[in-house]
């Protein structure tokens, strides 16, 4: 594959009722290579969620979890010992291992987010639960790591990085460098408009890089970047991140 490849809200599927819905989607579905998701990133959830919403104690296996909220606050519980608050400014990162189980509750609405699902590099990892408060909401027209698998403030157990930026009306930046020569990337519109190329993308859509190319925005945009390792070894058997099409 090269070039650009967009991944359209269309390409979604919805799931959800009353206050809790969510958009899922598939990456690795755009290429047709058998395998749902890319490399280490294996489901995208882009959530609205209202206030006092609770999702009753549930389990993960196999999957790290970054929860990335815009807005909104949510009580995370979980089967290790934890009682946090995660928001905004201070963000989450299960990595669920061979087995751990969470509820969430929204204190404050209406909660939106992304739920993001990578892959471990390998099955059955000691289950342990991260929080890091990044201080700020946004990182204005300046790319921002958040995970990835070493000098990050969140650790991933993958060979995949995850950045953000809210990017302003009119501005321009480029791609940060990239971690493994030859990686992917996924950049996601969260909300605005912003151009790579000649794609326009709006919000809830994405676009697939095998080359770098700058990112401008038409409207403020809160922008996703996922950098991936294709190279890299991924167990795809996770609970949610797993590889749907070989189920």
């Amino acid at each position: 594959m090269s070039g650009l490849m967009k991944l359209t809200r269309e390409m979604k599927r919805r799931h959800g009722s009353g206050g809790f819905g969510v958009e899922i989607l598939h990456p690795g579905l755009s290429e047709r290579s058998g395998d749902s998701g890319i490399g280490a990133l294996g489901r995208l959830d882009h959530a609205r969620v209202t206030e006092g919403t609770v999702v009753e104690m549930h389990p993960h296996r196999d999957d790290e979890i970054l929860t990335y909220l815009r807005t909104g606050r949510v009580l995370h519980k979980d089967t290790v010992g934890e009682s946090e608050e995660v928001s905004a400014t201070r963000m989450m990162l299960m990595n669920a291992g061979h087995t751990f189980e969470h509820e969430e509750k929204v204190i404050e609405g209406p909660l939106t987010g992304l739920q993001i699902f990578l892959r471990p590099d390998a099955a059955d990892l000691t289950p342990m639960v991260q929080f890091h408060d990044f201080g700020t909401r946004d990182s204005i027209d300046a790319w921002r790591l958040l995970a990835g698998p070493q000098d990050s403030p969140l650790k991933v157990r993958a060979r995949a990085q995850v950045h953000d930026m809210r990017l302003t009306q009119g501005q321009a930046r480029d791609m940060p460098k990239r971690a493994w020569p030859g990686a992917p990337r996924l950049l996601y519109v969260f909300d605005g408009t912003a151009t790579v190329g000649d794609l326009v993308l709006e919000p809830g859509e994405a676009v697939v890089l095998e080359d770098d190319m700058p990112v401008e925005s038409l409207s403020d945009s809160d922008l996703v970047l996922f950098t991936l390792d294709r190279a890299a070894q991924v167990f795809r058997g996770g609970m949610f991140s797993g590889n749907t099409l070989a189920r």
